[in-house]
C-alpha cells in the first residue's frame, strides 16, 4: 500500500489556486502539471479550495455551511442564552453566599453556645481554663520596676481593660500608671495627719483598694477607718464612707454591680451601694481582725479572719455564713479563683486551696516559700499575698520575711483543685504586700515594699518600694513539639 494518501492524477488547471505558492510547489514536486505551458490559470472556484484528509470524507458545500453555522452558533450566544448563563452564574453566587453565611452563623452560634456554656460553668464554679502548662518564666530583663511611692506599696488593682494600674502606699498616696509606657498618669497625694478636713485624699496608710468590673469606680480604705470612692477615669473624689471602727483592711466590688463589700479590723463586714452613696448592712462573725476580703458575681463574699484562723463565706441574701478551718497560723490573705474555689496564705508559711462546699482545705502546701534562720531555728517565710487568674488553673503567692530572698511563686492547680504544683518563681527584693493578675493573663503585678503592709516588724533597707510588672510568657507550638520530642 502506498504511504501517500492522496490520489495522484492529472488535474485540471481550474483546480489550481492562484497565488497559493506552497500548494503549487508541493504539487510540482509531486510531478503534477499546474496548467498550460504559458502558466495561465483560470480563476479558481472557492468551493473546490479544500484539502481533504484521509480520515474524513468530502463535504458538500451544504454540509460545510451547516457545520460552519453550528460552530458560529457554539461561540456566538443569543441574547436568551446569555441571559440564561448570567442567571445561572447569579444563582451560583447566591448559593455560595448562602452557604458562607450559614457557615458563619453556625460558627457564631458555636461561639455563643461556648460563651453560654462558659458562663454556666463559671456560675457553678466549674470553669477551669488550663493555661498553667503553657507558662514560661520571664527573663530578668523583661521584668519592669515602676517607682513612684516614697514608702512601701501596700495594695494595687489593675483596670478591667488591662491598660492601667492603681497603687497605694504607706505614704498615703495613690498613683495611676499606664501599663504600656510605665509612666504615671495621675497622682493623688497623701496628706498629713490632722488635715482631713481640707485635704482631698488619704491622711493615713492606705491598706486596700478595689475597682468595679466596669472600671467606673475606685474604692480605697485606710488606717483612719475611712473608705473613699473615686471616679477611676479622672481620679476625681466622689464620696467618703464612714462607719467602721477600725482600719479598713479589705475591699471588693461585686462583679457586674456597684455593690461594695468592706472588711475591717473591727471584725465586721459592711455592704455599701456606691451608686446611691448608701450604707446597706453590717455582718458579724469573726473573732479577730479581718485581714482580707474578696468577691465575684454571686451575692456573697469571702474573708480571712487573721488569728481566729478561719475563712468565712458570707451569704448576703440569706444572712448566713459558712466557717472553714485549716491553717495553723494567722490567715493573712485570700482570693477567689472562681465561684466555688479560693486560695489563702498564712504566716505559718502555708498556701491552701479550698472549696466552698468543704470545711477543710482541698490541698495545703506547707513552707511554700521555704524557711529562713539559723540551723535548728528555721522559720517559714510567711505568705503575705495571693492572687488567682480567674477561672483558670493558675495562682500565685508572695512571701515576706526578714530575709531579702523574697519571691513571687506561681502554681498550677491540679484537676479538681486537689493539688498545687510549683511552676516557677520570680525573685524580688522586699515584702510582697499585694499581687494581681491582669484580666487577660498577660502579666502579673507585685506591689513590694521595705515593710509589711500591716506593721514594722522588720525593715529591709535594700528593698525598693514599687511595682514589679512580670510578663507571663507562653510556650510556642514549636517549643511544645520540642518538649514532646524530648
Amino acid at each position: 500500500m502506498s504511504s501517500n494518501f492522496f490520489i495522484k492524477k492529472k488535474e485540471n488547471p481550474k483546480f489550481s489556486k492562484k497565488g497559493n505558492n506552497s500548494t503549487v510547489s508541493k504539487r510540482k514536486s509531486d510531478g503534477v502539471s499546474g496548467g498550460n505551458s504559458k502558466g495561465r490559470a483560470k480563476k479558481p472556484n472557492s468551493k473546490y479550495n479544500e484539502e481533504i484528509s484521509s480520515d474524513s470524507e468530502a463535504e458538500s458545500p451544504a454540509v460545510h455551511k451547516k457545520r460552519q453555522a453550528n460552530e458560529e452558533h457554539e461561540y456566538d450566544e443569543t441574547p436568551q442564552e446569555k441571559k440564561l448563563r448570567l442567571a445561572k452564574h447569579y444563582l451560583d453566587q447566591l448559593r455560595d453566599e448562602e452557604e458562607k453565611k450559614a457557615e458563619e452563623e453556625a460558627f457564631e452560634t458555636d461561639l455563643v453556645a461556648g460563651r453560654l456554656q462558659d458562663e454556666v460553668l463559671e456560675q457553678k464554679g466549674k470553669l477551669q481554663r488550663l493555661i498553667a502548662k503553657d507558662l514560661m518564666p520571664p527573663d530578668a530583663s523583661e521584668i519592669r520596676l515602676l517607682r513612684g511611692h516614697k514608702l512601701p506599696v501596700t495594695c494595687l488593682v489593675i483596670t478591667p481593660d488591662d491598660k492601667c494600674i492603681f497603687s497605694a502606699a504607706k505614704d498615703c498616696s495613690i498613683i495611676k500608671w499606664d501599663v504600656e509606657s510605665g509612666k504615671k498618669l495621675h497622682t493623688i497625694a497623701g496628706g498629713r495627719k490632722g488635715t482631713e478636713d481640707r485635704h482631698v485624699g488619704h491622711t493615713a496608710h492606705v491598706l486596700c483598694m478595689a475597682i468595679s468590673s466596669d472600671g467606673k469606680y475606685l474604692a480605697t480604705g485606710d488606717m483612719n477607718k475611712l473608705i473613699m470612692i473615686w471616679e477611676a477615669e479622672t481620679c476625681t473624689h466622689l464620696y467618703k464612707f464612714t462607719g467602721h471602727r477600725g482600719p479598713v483592711s479589705g475591699l471588693s466590688f461585686r462583679k457586674g454591680t456597684h455593690d461594695l463589700y468592706s472588711a475591717s479590723h473591727d471584725r465586721s463586714v459592711k455592704v455599701w451601694n456606691v451608686d446611691e452613696n448608701a450604707y446597706v448592712e453590717t455582718l458579724f462573725g469573726h473573732q479577730d481582725v479581718i485581714t482580707g476580703l474578696d468577691s465575684l458575681s454571686r451575692e456573697r463574699c469571702v474573708s480571712a479572719g487573721g488569728r481566729d484562723r478561719t475563712v468565712r463565706v458570707w451569704k448576703i441574701a440569706e444572712e448566713s455564713q459558712l466557717v472553714f478551718h485549716g491553717h495553723e497560723g494567722s490567715i493573712d490573705c485570700i482570693q477567689l479563683i472562681n465561684e466555688e474555689h479560693m486560695i489563702t496564705g498564712a504566716d505559718d508559711g502555708s498556701v491552701s486551696l479550698w472549696s466552698v462546699n468543704k470545711k477543710k482545705p482541698l490541698s495545703t502546701v506547707k513552707q511554700a516559700h521555704g524557711c529562713h534562720g539559723d540551723a535548728g531555728l528555721e522559720q517559714p517565710h510567711w505568705v503575705a499575698s495571693v492572687a488567682a487568674l480567674q477561672n483558670s488553673d493558675t495562682v500565685a503567692s508572695g512571701a515576706s520575711g526578714c530575709s531579702h530572698n523574697s519571691k513571687v511563686q506561681l502554681w498550677k492547680c491540679g484537676q479538681g483543685f486537689r493539688g498545687l504544683q510549683p511552676l516557677f518563681s520570680v525573685p524580688v527584693t522586699g515584702f510582697v504586700n499585694s499581687l494581681k493578675f491582669s484580666s487577660s493573663g498577660q502579666f502579673l503585678v507585685a506591689g513590694v515594699g521595705q515593710e509589711h503592709r500591716l506593721g514594722r516588724w522588720w525593715r529591709l533597707k535594700e528593698a525598693k518600694n514599687g511595682l514589679y510588672v512580670i510578663p507571663l510568657k507562653r510556650k510556642s507550638p514549636q517549643q511544645e513539639e520540642d518538649k514532646t520530642a524530648e
